[in-house]
């Protein structure tokens, strides 16, 4: 809905309010909504880094809603003629603000540091506005990650990680009857999402994902294949304690990490999680991509906003050098449990965990079977993206029938565009 409006005459009047004197080592006023513990500690790296290189950090964390608070803030400021320096964004919100004039581009720096040449395609093309870099990547996650304890699945007799979903149901009915909860869920939208995509690309696979979460298409929207998707989305309703509404994920994780539940369905932040309590992967904690064979793509980045002052516009410059930096990408993606953006970075110092991703991104790339995330904002506008929340919510937390569900979605998607 702000696609609308116009940001010309703010733009000239932002960063006024920082009203610091000018500082050749630059100053940067970071929006993001990392505030759990292992995206804390990421973040935090990269503050560090950005003050040993001489800058100044202001830092401005809006938690909760997956990003979505942080969006509404971010609109807010903007009208108000006071962007952030930079903003955690990503996907098709990149171009959405570039179309409203509201980016500044850092394409000197990618140039002079040959970024074109270390990123995969997919993703530098998103970080460009009109072919310059208004962007810069920190990571790739995966989003179609299963997570658990394996003292927990040893509990109820289960040996190894599920491959499909009828093995997943399987293994989760042996839980129920061992009296354990089967899946950790946090009952927000976007979570909601996150096991919706996940078992879209299970029950279809990643062509038919590409036509109905990324190309919208209405026949895949309602065909059988997406009604088998939420018959699967229902049983994964009946599978969640009782208390998981309004959960934020990184408590569904402590539930994993507790002992309090066997599996969560969740991108690797959640590994971010694991690490930080000083869990060890394969011992505390194991991984298995979710069933079907692809991999869901979620990335995150800093866009640069039009900003004036020298100091204000020479910390941009400073920050996008350093978040694609090899050292930077190394050390930020350890502590978030995510891979590297940069595809020439080591990974001699990164888990078994990682080094799947890494294994599966290329055999995804190769085999055309890589596809944005829907639920994490790489696929899809946000106003589409929220008919799609909406109505996976809805039926998550009632009784409608997958049928309905199914066309309600289509004609939503339909209405949006």
């Amino acid at each position: 809905m702000f696609r609308y409006m116009t940001f010309a005459p703010l733009v000239a009047a932002a960063g006024l309010a920082l009203g610091a004197p000018a500082r050749a080592e630059g100053t940067v006023e970071v929006l993001h909504w990392w505030t759990s513990g292992g995206e804390a500690k990421a973040v935090g790296e990269l503050k560090q880094s950005f003050e040993a290189a001489g800058g100044t950090w202001i830092d401005s964390p809006i938690a909760g809603g997956g990003g979505d608070a942080a969006m509404t803030a971010l609109r807010a400021r903007v009208v108000a003629g006071n962007p952030p320096t930079a903003v955690q964004l990503k996907g098709p919100g990149i171009q959405e603000w570039a179309e409203l004039g509201a980016l500044a581009d850092v394409e000197g720096v990618a140039a002079a540091e040959g970024w074109d040449g270390v990123l995969p395609p997919v993703l530098a093309a998103i970080m460009k506005s009109d072919g310059r870099y208004v962007a810069a990547p920190v990571n790739i996650h995966r989003v179609d990650w299963i997570w658990a304890n394996p003292e927990v699945l040893a509990r109820a007799g289960i040996d190894t990680m599920p491959t499909t979903w009828d093995e997943f149901n399987a293994a989760a009915d042996k839980l129920i009857a061992a009296g354990i909860t089967p899946l950790a869920h946090g009952g927000q939208p976007w979570q909601d999402a996150t096991i919706f995509e996940n078992v879209v690309l299970g029950v279809g696979g990643a062509e038919f994902y590409r036509a109905a979460l990324v190309n919208l298409d209405p026949e895949a929207l309602t065909s059988p294949t997406m009604v088998a998707a939420f018959d699967q989305l229902r049983k994964m309703r009946g599978y969640v304690d009782a208390n998981f509404s309004g959960r934020d994920w990184n408590l569904a994780t402590a539930m994993v990490m507790n002992g309090e539940a066997a599996f969560q369905i969740m991108g690797d932040w959640a590994k971010g999680e694991f690490l930080a309590a000083g869990k060890v992967p394969g011992k505390d904690f194991v991984c298995a991509p979710t069933p079907g064979g692809g991999f869901v793509l979620n990335a995150d980045s800093f866009t640069f906003f039009k900003v004036s002052g020298e100091d204000n516009i020479a910390g941009q410059q400073k920050l996008a050098s350093l978040i694609m930096s090899p050292e930077f990408q190394k050390t930020f993606n350890l502590a978030k449990g995510s891979i590297p953006a940069r595809t020439d970075v080591p990974l001699d110092e990164f888990d078994d965990c990682a080094k799947l991703s890494h294994a599966d991104l290329l055999k995804a790339t190769e085999a055309d079977t890589l596809v944005p995330s829907m639920a994490h904002e790489m696929a899809i506008s946000r106003s589409v993206r929220g008919e799609f929340l909406d109505l996976v919510t809805e039926f998550f937390n009632s009784d409608m029938s997958s049928e309905d569900a199914a066309q309600r979605l289509a004609d939503a998607v339909k209405r949006a565009m």
